[in-house]
């Protein structure tokens, strides 16, 4: 069982919100993007990946309960202080190919995601006003005790569970191939928001597929750079750690980057999986 709740909201400075998220608890499904492009085509390129990939795995059943809000970010509270594979690889089922190493799960993630890649570049490609667009994706999916994540660009998932909270995705960054894992590096590198690997900027793109098995009441965190990008990782795992609801956490965790000064959108998804 899946439950979750998501926020998200344009910032201070932005003047529109190029985040879109969405989440299907009937799914056991939570994705989020950033959309990337001039004008209103961010927003347009997010909403579609978005949609792809939800439209995509939702063709495999299920019925839809999405839950979260966009907010005013006046209305905001101020902080202070600042498995096993069980589908044989089908002809026209998987057209970009399937992984044996994957599960059933990862493997329709990782298609919806390179299907969401088309359809974005064959709209850019198609419109002056959408040339050039693009996003970053993060999606998560449960299939009984399987966590399946597709992930593109620097969108993020973390993973809180027992006394510890660990990133399970890794940033499409020309910072993070050179420093690695040093957050606080990236965050302080004027090239921070340079990527190498996005949905829609070329013909194929590079979705990566991370998947481990769940024991029950793991929390998922799925942030998009403008929370991530000014919350470092103990902050982060403080308010995630701070309450079980799961709105006051996705909230905290907008508040608080935009506390924090950040100046682009900022969407915070949580989710929590509990054992049937």
């Amino acid at each position: 069982m899946l439950r979750a709740y998501g926020v998200t909201a344009k910032g201070r400075v932005r003047p529109t919100n190029e985040d879109y998220f969405a989440i299907d608890e009937g799914l056991h499904l939570c994705v989020v993007a950033d959309g990337l492009g001039g004008h209103n085509a961010g927003e347009v390129a997010a909403r579609m990946a978005v949609d792809a990939v939800a439209d995509h795995i939702a063709m495999c059943g299920a019925e839809s309960g999405p839950r979260g809000e966009t907010v005013d970010d006046a209305a905001l509270p101020q902080l202070r202080g600042g498995a096993e594979n069980t589908a044989p690889p089908q002809a026209g089922r998987w057209p970009f190919g399937f992984d044996s190493s994957l599960s059933h799960a990862g493997n329709l993630l990782r298609t919806a995601i390179h299907l969401a890649n088309v359809q974005i570049l064959e709209t850019a490609i198609g419109s002056d006003e959408y040339a050039g667009m693009s996003t970053t994706v993060v999606a998560a999916m449960i299939d009984g005790e399987r966590l399946s994540v597709g992930h593109v660009g620097d969108s993020r998932l973390y993973v809180v569970a027992g006394d510890r909270m660990r990133q399970l995705t890794r940033d499409d960054s020309w910072v993070a191939s050179v420093l690695g894992d040093d957050s606080q590096a990236e965050r302080d590198h004027p090239m921070r928001n340079l990527l190498t690997n996005v949905v829609g900027a070329r013909p194929r793109t590079d979705v990566h597929v991370v998947e481990e098995t769940l024991g029950g009441g793991e929390l998922l965190l799925l942030v998009t750079d403008g929370v991530h990008g000014v919350l470092d990782d103990q902050r982060l795992e403080r308010l995630a750690r701070d309450g079980r609801d799961l709105r006051r956490i996705a909230t905290s965790l907008v508040s608080a980057a935009l506390a924090r000064g950040s100046r682009d959108n900022c969407t915070a998804v949580a989710a929590r999986y509990l054992a049937d």
